[in-house]
C-alpha cells in the first residue's frame, strides 16, 4: 500500500508534499484496485470504513481542506486536473483513508484524550505563541479562523490527531537500523571510483554508404510503424487572458495618482524599533528598578537580578502593531533611541521598556512604484471586461455562431493552427506556442470537428477552442520519407559497427590483453576518469554508463553506451574507494536518522495495511471520483 503512494509522489511536487505534510506520517494505501468495491449502500456514500459511513459532503470538506493545505504550502491554487497529474489527489484520500482506519483503531481500543491534555498540547504549539513566548489567544483565535475552523472544530481535530500519533508511534517509533545498513546506504552514496577507457567515437565506424534500394527497403517495411505521421488537429483559439488583455489598457496619469494614494499604505514600511521590556510583579517594583534606572543602573543589570535572560526581555525589532501590549507599544514609540519608560500598566502586568534603536517609516514614491501599479490597474480592468467579453461570446455561440465570427464580431483575435499533435508539435515538428498547452491539448484531442467545449480557465480568464479539422495518423510512403528513413538506417549501421568493435576489444582485455595494447592497435588514446560516483555523469560517460562501471569488479573490464548516440566505450576499473563512516559524525546521524525514519513509515504502512483487511473497506468509486474531479462522476480510470 505504501508503494501506491510512493508512485503518486514519484516527482518533486509529489515529495515536496509528502515532506510538507503537518502532525502526521502521511501513509497510504493503494486505494485504486481493492477489490471489495462499494455496494449495497447510498449514492450519496462515498466510503465506509469499519463503523464509519463517509457522505459525498463529508469526503469533499475533507478532501477540500487537504487540497488548502496543499495551495498553502505551494503559494498558489491547485486545480483538479494539476492535483491528477502530479498524485496530490491520490496522496490526499490515501492519507484520510489511513487517518479514519487509525481513528477506527483507537476507538477499538478505547484510547482517549483528556481534554486538559489536548488543551496542553495546543498551547505548547509554537505557532500559538506570541513575542513572549506564551500561548497568545487573539493569536490561536486568527489562525484557526483564517484556516476555517471554529475553535470546537479544532479542538476535536487535534484530538484525533494526538491520538493517531500516540498509536503510530508506538507501532513505529523507537527503531533504529542495524550498522551494517547505514554503511550499505553510505558506500552506495558515496563509493567512488576510478577507470581507464577508450571512446569509440563515430568515426571509427569509418565511411558508411548508401544503402541498396532493397536493403532499405526491408528496413523501412520492418518499422513502419516509426515512420507514421501523428494525428493532426486544426484548432481555432481566442484567448481572454488578463495579463495579456491588459498590455493593450492605457492607465492615465490621473488615475495612477489616485491608485497610489488609495494604496499608499501598501508602499509604506512602518516606523519600527528594538525594544527590550522587562515585567514587574507589581508597580511598586517597577517604579523602584525605574529609579534605579535614573541613577545608572543599565536595564540588563535588573533584569539579570530578576533572572532573565537576555532573550527573555528582548522583543526584537518590530513595527508598533507586532507588539501585543498595546500600552507597552505606546510607551515604546513615545521614547527616544535609549530611554527607558516610567513604569507601564499593561495587559500583562508592570512592565518598563526600552528602545535601543528606531529604524524610520520608509515610503516607496510614486515614481517607484508607478511600473507594477499600471499593471495592477491594467490587470484589474482586463479582469472588468473580460466577465463582459465572456458573456458576449457565450451568447454568440448560443446563437450558433463559430467561435471566429464571435471572436470576428468583437473585434477579438481568433488564432489559428492548422496543425498540431498531441505532444504540440506542428507538421515540421517546430513546438507551437500555446496557453495552457496541456489541458488545451488534452481537451482538443478528446472531441471532434464541431462539438462546441466549455472554456477553460486558466489565470483568472478563459480559453475557448474549436477543433476545425482532422489529419488521421496514416502510414507514409518510402518515397514520402526516404531521406529521414536512411539517416535512421545509417545511425543504426553506426551503432551496430561499434557496437561489435567494442565487444571485439572487450574479449581481447578478458583474454589478457591490456587496454593501452588494444587501444594503440585501433589508433586509439586512453584516458583515465576518477573519483566517479553513482548516478553522476562524466566524460564520456552518461548516468546509465556510470552505472556500468558500478556493476563492473575491480580490475575487470566492461563496454557501455557513451554519452552521445552510436558511441561505446570500453573501460578497466582500476581502483575503488569504499567509504569509511564515523558513525559520531552528522553524516551518519543524518543517513541514521533517514534510515530510521525509512522503516518506521514501512512498519507503521504494513500496520495500516493490516487495518484495512481486518477493520474493512468499502468505496463508491464513482462518487470518489465525483468529489475529485470537482464535477460528475466518472467511471474509474
Amino acid at each position: 500500500m505504501l508503494r501506491g503512494l510512493r508512485k503518486a509522489s514519484s516527482n518533486w511536487l509529489g515529495k515536496a508534499v509528502m515532506a510538507a505534510v503537518v502532525g502526521f506520517l502521511v501513509i497510504s494505501f493503494a486505494i485504486w484496485g481493492i477489490g471489495d468495491i462499494f455496494r449495497g449502500f447510498g449514492r450519496s456514500t462515498v466510503a465506509k470504513i469499519g463503523r464509519t459511513e463517509i457522505t459525498i459532503e463529508q469526503f469533499r470538506s475533507l478532501y477540500n481542506d487537504r487540497m488548502q493545505q496543499y495551495s498553502r504550502q505551494f503559494g498558489r491554487p491547485i486545480t483538479p486536473e494539476q492535483a491528477r497529474v502530479t498524485g496530490l489527489d491520490r496522496a490526499a484520500i490515501g492519507q484520510i483513508f489511513s487517518e479514519i482506519l487509525l481513528d477506527e483503531r483507537a476507538h477499538a481500543l478505547g484510547l482517549a484524550l483528556s481534554d486538559a491534555e489536548v488543551a496542553k498540547q495546543i498551547t505548547k504549539d509554537p505557532a500559538f505563541q506570541g513575542l513572549n513566548g506564551q500561548f497568545d489567544r487573539s493569536r490561536f483565535e486568527q489562525i484557526i479562523r483564517n484556516a476555517g475552523y471554529t475553535e470546537a472544530r479544532f479542538v476535536a481535530e487535534q484530538r484525533r490527531q494526538l491520538l493517531r500519533r500516540e498509536l503510530a508511534g508506538t507501532i513505529a517509533s523507537g527503531l533504529s537500523v542495524p550498522r551494517t545498513l547505514v554503511e550499505a546506504a553510505n558506500r552506495y552514496q558515496n563509493e567512488q571510483r576510478s577507470i581507464e577507457y577508450v571512446l569509440l567515437d563515430r568515426a571509427l565506424a569509418g565511411e558508411v554508404a548508401p544503402p541498396p534500394p532493397e536493403v532499405l527497403a526491408k528496413y523501412f517495411e520492418e518499422r513502419k510503424s516509426l515512420f507514421r505521421t501523428p494525428e493532426y488537429r486544426k484548432l481555432v483559439i481566442v484567448s481572454l487572458i488578463p495579463s495579456e488583455q491588459a498590455r493593450w489598457i492605457e492607465i492615465s496619469d490621473a488615475d495612477l495618482k489616485r491608485a497610489y494614494e488609495e494604496r499608499r499604505a501598501r508602499y509604506v514600511t512602518p516606523e519600527r524599533r528594538h525594544i527590550l521590556q522587562i515585567d514587574f510583579p507589581n508597580a511598586e517594583a517597577a517604579s523602584a528598578a525605574a529609579e534605579r534606572i535614573a541613577k545608572g543602573a543599565t536595564f540588563a543589570e535588573i533584569a539579570k537580578e530578576l533572572g532573565k535572560s537576555e532573550k527573555d526581555i528582548d522583543l526584537g525589532t518590530v513595527p508598533k502593531a507586532a507588539v501585543i501590549d498595546r500600552a507597552a507599544a505606546d510607551a515604546a514609540f513615545a521614547l527616544k533611541e535609549g530611554e527607558v519608560s516610567a513604569p507601564v500598566q499593561g495587559r500583562f502586568g508592570t512592565v518598563l521598556v526600552q528602545v535601543l534603536k528606531i529604524e524610520p517609516e520608509q515610503v516607496r514614491p510614486l515614481e517607484q512604484v508607478a511600473g507594477e501599479l499600471k499593471q495592477e490597474l491594467a490587470a484589474a480592468r482586463a479582469k472588468s471586461e473580460i466577465f463582459d467579453l465572456y458573456n458576449k461570446i457565450e451568447d454568440a455561440r448560443a446563437e450558433g455562431k463559430s467561435l471566429a465570427e464571435a471572436a470576428a464580431n468583437l473585434k477579438l483575435e481568433a488564432r489559428t493552427i492548422e496543425a498540431v499533435d498531441r505532444s504540440g508539435r506542428d507538421a515540421a515538428g517546430t513546438p507551437v506556442k500555446l496557453p495552457d498547452a496541456e489541458r488545451l491539448l488534452a481537451g482538443a484531442f478528446a472531441t471532434d470537428v464541431g462539438v462546441e467545449r466549455d472554456p477553460l480557465r486558466f489565470q483568472d480568464g478563459y480559453i475557448w477552442y474549436d477543433v476545425t479539422g482532422i489529419s488521421p495518423s496514416r502510414e507514409r510512403s518510402l518515397d514520402e520519407i526516404k531521406d529521414q528513413v536512411e539517416a535512421r538506417w545509417r545511425e543504426q549501421e553506426i551503432a551496430t559497427r561499434l557496437d561489435t568493435k567494442a565487444t571485439e576489444m572487450l574479449d581481447k582485455l578478458k583474454a589478457g590483453g591490456t587496454l593501452a595494447e588494444i587501444a594503440a592497435a585501433n589508433h586509439l588514446k586512453v584516458e583515465t576518469l576518477t573519483g566517479l560516483k553513482r548516478g553522476e555523469p562524466a566524460g564520456p560517460l552518461s548516468a546509465p554508463g556510470i552505472d556500468a562501471v558500478f556493476r563492473t569488479a575491480k580490475d575487470a573490464a566492461g563496454k557501455t553506451q557513451a554519452a552521445q548516440p552510436a558511441e561505446q566505450v570500453v573501460f578497466r576499473v582500476t581502483d575503488i574507494v569504499v567509504p569509511v563512516i564515523d558513525m559520531s559524525s552528522e553524516e551518519a546521524k543524518r543517513d541514521l536518522e533517514a534510515l530510521n525514519r525509512g522503516v518506521s513509515e514501512d512498519i507503521l504502512a504494513e500496520y495500516i495495511a493490516r487495518l484495512e483487511s481486518e477493520i474493512g473497506v468499502t468505496i463508491n468509486q464513482s462518487a470518489l471520483n465525483q468529489v475529485i474531479s470537482g464535477g460528475a462522476g466518472e467511471g474509474a480510470d
